[in-house]
């Protein structure tokens, strides 16, 4: 029987009230499918059916199906394994990743890999034009090491240039004043010269052959591709060329729809044969240089020959029995450190999953944390950061006295110091033991607008985080760092490697990685359930590190995903924050946990919902 046929034979006394709910449903949405104005998640509900061509299909009142063990909201399954395991936003990253450690590589030249695919596969996000960071359990040292991956500011860039290029007193998001030296190909190429197994050049033969045959581009990453590309022709003005990015992306491709980058596969052959040096000193410098010089920009060949990753040692604090640790560098890898030592100081396990006291003491302790990070974050070489008192138990103690329960704290200031800042994440484990956590990024919104002329990658618009405020720490200088918001995380417990595991996603990184640890801790989450619970997300401090938009008030903007229960919101809004909409901005989340059974070590991998990617283990 067809469903018109059917609703006609129904009584009209049973189909009036079905209709009408029908109704409701629609006049609760607006033409865009979103719930309209003042309507709760509870009450807006939406179209009765995906209209064609929509981007997206919103009914706040429909929730994922059933399963049978596990938290009710979780999306699936960890993904278990013995010899490795790997997850990625791209489930051809996470499957060229396994098929490397199999091969019997390790779980370096597996993340190098993934890394060099994703730089084809999701160019949204990062590539061989941005800066990289790792995190590693060294097995045979028994310890977690460190790499900082950041490029330096353009020598030939003066602040007196760059100052004549802001906007509002900061820095523009796009074009070559925002372009600092990438390092993400050297610090690829440092770790494998230390951790890998397999020559250089297999490493990267997988990314070679699918940027050479194409690959169709899953939903998210087609989205992002589309409304970047939009936004390069928009503000084509503010850039000094845009032709090349769009010889390499088009118009952004639909979903589904196949993608090749000849350019870029040429380029990893260079990099293939001539390793780190082809990049920094050789044909592909050379390109980049004359690129810069035709363009008018500052990035030159003696910018690439004097770049070199660091090995560092990593930060950190203990919470609830657990090590936590944090790049420092310049880095905002210790606001998590921050966050998490306030948050020690209440009972957030009492205060109950989910609930708006124990949402209200995390933002509280973010917001805390933030003004700290604008304050003090920043390029170690040029300022002296006092982490130690920043990550101390007794400065959160001090901290943690401002928060109250039942109010938000207005203002709220960066502590004062004794005297003397879009993104891919990814992990992977082997068999030896080596867990590789490692984040990598062009920043955002796909990066300057520039590519070189047949290089195929974009390049990073990090110098966009650089501050002009005189005497501040981040303040722009010729070959420094700006600050960055990308950050691994990882955690030990019991002196034995537990979580390598990361949120990628600018500001969200810090918090994403705290209500991680929080779920896990806390609430007694699992590996998958913790990524699948619903996040919040806070914008705003008195002092931006130039992500904020402008006009967020005193308190800011806070975010819920849609998840969150409505008691917790409505509460929440009695207490005065301030929602914004669900945008979509709250990370995304890979993990590979390090369990025991017995004797046996057991991987359990986790992967994003939110994201196109997937995790595996063998």
């Amino acid at each position: 029987m067809r469903r018109r046929t059917f609703i006609a034979s129904v009584p009209a006394a049973v189909s009036a009230p079905l209709l009408t709910g029908s109704a409701a449903l629609a006049r609760a949405t607006g033409t865009d499918g979103k719930p309209m104005t003042g309507t709760s998640p509870a009450q807006g509900a939406g179209p009765p059916a995906w209209a064609p061509g929509e981007e997206r299909f919103v009914r706040n009142d429909v929730h994922a199906g059933d399963r049978v063990v596990g938290a009710s909201f979780a999306s699936r399954s960890a993904a278990y394994g013995t010899a490795g395991a790997a997850g990625s936003a791209h489930p051809l990253a996470t499957q060229t990743g396994i098929e490397i450690l199999k091969r019997g590589g390790s779980a370096i030249d597996a993340a190098v890999a993934m890394n060099a695919c994703l730089g084809f596969l999701e160019p949204t996000s990062c590539g061989i034009g941005g800066d990289c960071f790792a995190m590693l359990w060294d097995p045979k040292q028994g310890k977690v090491v460190a790499l900082a991956g950041s490029g330096k500011s353009p020598r030939k860039l003066t602040l007196e240039t760059v100052r004549s290029h802001a906007k509002n007193g900061a820095l523009p998001p796009l074009g070559a004043v925002t372009v600092s030296t990438p390092g993400a190909l050297d610090a690829w190429w440092t770790l494998h010269e230390r951790y890998g197994r397999l020559k250089w050049a297999e490493v990267l033969e997988p990314a070679i052959h699918m940027a050479e045959e194409g690959r169709p581009v899953p939903d998210v990453i087609a989205y992002y591709m589309r409304h970047g590309m939009a936004n390069f022709r928009r503000r084509r003005a503010e850039i000094e060329e845009i032709d090349n990015a769009i010889h390499t992306y088009g118009a952004g491709p639909a979903t589904g729809e196949v993608f090749r980058n000849p350019d870029l596969a040429r380029t990893y052959r260079m990099i293939a044969q001539g390793g780190r040096d082809a990049y920094y000193k050789g044909p592909i410098a050379r390109t980049i240089d004359a690129y810069f010089k035709r363009i008018g920009g500052w990035l030159s060949l003696e910018d690439l020959a004097d770049h070199h990753s660091e090995w560092v040692d990593p930060y950190k604090t203990s919470y609830h029995g657990v090590d936590v640790y944090a790049l420092g560098a310049n880095t905002q890898g210790i606001a998590t450190l921050q966050i998490l030592n306030i948050l020690e100081n209440f009972d957030l396990h009492a205060a109950g999953f989910q609930s708006a006291l124990s949402i209200h003491l995390q933002v509280e302790a973010k917001r805390l944390a933030y003004e700290d990070r604008a304050r003090y974050y920043a390029d170690p070489h040029f300022s002296k950061v006092p982490v130690e008192w920043l990550i101390s138990k007794d400065y959160a103690a001090q901290r943690a006295k401002l928060i109250h329960p039942d109010r938000i704290l207005t203002p709220v200031h960066p502590g004062e110091a004794p005297s003397h800042g879009d993104t891919t994440y990814f992990t992977v484990a082997d068999a030896t033991g080596l867990m590789v956590s490692m984040i990598q990024s062009n920043f955002r919104g796909m990066g300057s607008g520039l590519v070189a002329d047949g290089l195929g990658f974009m390049f990073q618009d990090r110098g966009q985080l650089f501050s002009l405020a005189a005497g501040h720490p981040n303040l722009y200088a010729p070959g420094k760092r700006p600050f960055q918001t990308i950050i691994p995380g990882f955690a030990v417990r019991d002196g034995q490697p537990w979580m390598s595991f990361g949120v990628m996603g600018g500001d969200m990184q810090p918090q994403g990685q705290a209500q991680i640890i929080v779920n896990r801790r806390d609430y007694g989450l699992e590996v998958q359930s913790a990524g699948d619970s619903p996040r919040w997300h806070h914008e705003g401090s008195s002092q931006s590190m130039g992500e904020d938009l402008p006009g967020l008030g005193p308190t800011g903007i806070l975010r819920l995903e849609s998840g969150v229960p409505d008691a917790t919101r409505a509460a929440l809004a009695a207490l005065g924050w301030r929602f914004g909409e669900s945008d979509g901005g709250f990370g995304r989340y890979h993990c590979v946990e390090n369990r025991k059974d017995g004797n046996t070590r057991v991987y359990a991998a986790a992967s994003d919902m939110r994201a196109d990617g997937c995790a595996l283990a063998y």
